[in-house]
């Protein structure tokens, strides 16, 4: 597993959908994941340290698992399989770990709520990892790339691609103003 940090939530500016754009912590490789405009605002309200006047959802839900006597102590995004992420919650209860199926976006949303890291597993950030500046190729780097993805996962991320390619990333990394 890799951490993994929030970069930022954007919209396609072709399909109006909003991603969540993951930078691995440690490295230039990025994961996009599609969510849903509430989850993004969600998301949103939180790292802006915005005041809403009730709990939110993910809110309610952290709360749930706080006074059943749980502790949310990290998110992972485990799995991509038919252009859909699958993430795991990883819940503390009386010394052992639950392991609850979550979606990413919910997943997220509920760690920047408690302040617990996300990861992602090597395996997804090898078929949906994005490097932005590429590395020259050489002998070592070779070696240790993953097999080429089959003409029907390209198909499948087809996607993904063209909204990537729709994104203005000039401003990718830099704060928000």
């Amino acid at each position: 597993m890799r951490e993994l940090i929030i970069d930022s939530i954007r919209v396609g500016l072709r399909h109006y959908r909003r991603v969540v754009v993951l930078k691995e912590k440690d490295a230039d490789r990025y994961i996009t994941i599609w969510i849903g405009s509430d989850v993004a605002d969600a998301i949103a309200v939180k790292l802006q340290d915005v005041t809403v006047p009730r709990p939110q959802s993910h809110d309610l839900m952290l709360t749930l698992v706080n006074d059943l006597g749980g502790q949310l102590t990290k998110v992972s995004v485990t799995d991509l399989r038919d252009d859909t992420f699958f993430a795991t919650l990883h819940v503390q209860v009386d010394g052992r770990e639950l392991e609850v199926d979550s979606r990413p976006s919910d997943a997220i949303a509920l760690a920047v709520r408690a302040g617990v890291p996300i990861y992602a597993s090597e395996e997804v950030l090898d078929r949906a990892g994005i490097i932005l500046d590429e590395v020259e190729d050489d002998e070592d780097i070779a070696a240790e790339s993953p097999p080429p993805p089959t003409q029907e996962e390209l198909e499948k991320l087809a996607v993904f691609r063209d909204f990537v390619a729709g994104l203005d990333l000039d401003d990718l990394g830099k704060p928000e103003a």
